[in-house]
């Protein structure tokens, strides 16, 4: 069988912060398949995005082993570090982080032209046709809602076919019909291109697209809900 895209096996997390060890996660275990979406649902500071950072390899465990593709993050010198980011992980965020001095297209691109990959603007324009938002390819972000801005921000995640898709409370800013069109496109991210989506929110309506749901509570498992 193949690996799973993502497994965290006995991962725990500390910060020391100059004075005694703080536990912020507390050996956790999942996998994360290629077609799925996992939620992560608790309150704030239980570890949910101390979790995706680790998953997405901008930080790594204290103790367990994080791996993508059944590769260990741990393992990997910073230049296969930044590689994976750039070509194996995508990104979502609650404030969208589109870059204001570039054009829509320009920031759905940025990713292929750092990985140098051929035929970037085309893929990027494709990835805009996806969201709906081709009209706004030569816009700025300021020129957007907030709900386009999200958009554009998955056509970005998503414009080098990643893996991995990290998505951090990606409703948690937006109106009710916005989030629902966020949501259909996380949904289309893991049919259509294959993404394993871990996604963060307090939203039960945004859980409620997870075929695997996460609680956590003080940096620790305490129920897994499947179906």
């Amino acid at each position: 069988m193949p690996a799973p895209r993502l497994e965290l096996r006995g991962v725990s997390k500390s910060y020391a912060n100059g004075g005694p060890p703080v536990e912020v996660l507390h050996e956790i275990s999942l996998t994360a398949a290629a077609g799925s979406i996992t939620a992560l649902v608790g309150r704030s500071g239980c570890g949910k995005t101390t979790l995706l950072n680790l998953a997405g390899a901008m930080d790594f465990p204290t103790a367990g082993e994080v791996l993508i593709e059944g590769r260990s993050t741990s393992s990997l010198s910073e230049s296969q570090l930044t590689a994976l980011r750039r070509r194996r992980v995508g990104f979502v965020f609650q404030f969208f982080q589109l870059l204001p001095t570039l054009t829509v297209l320009e920031n759905v691109e940025l990713p292929l032209l750092l990985s140098r990959a051929p035929r970037s603007a085309g893929t990027a324009l494709d990835r805009l046709r996806w969201v709906g938002l081709e009209d706004k390819a030569a816009s700025l972000p300021y020129q957007l809602s907030g709900g386009q801005m999200q958009r554009v921000a998955v056509a970005r995640a998503l414009v080098h076919a990643p893996d991995l898709l990290i998505a951090d409370e990606p409703t948690g800013n937006l109106d009710t019909t916005s989030g629902d069109q966020v949501l259909a496109l996380l949904r289309e991210s893991a049919a259509r291109f294959g993404a394993a989506v871990l996604m963060a929110t307090h939203s039960a309506e945004a859980a409620a697209i997870a075929g695997v749901r996460v609680s956590l509570k003080d940096g620790r498992i305490v129920a897994i809900d499947r179906g």
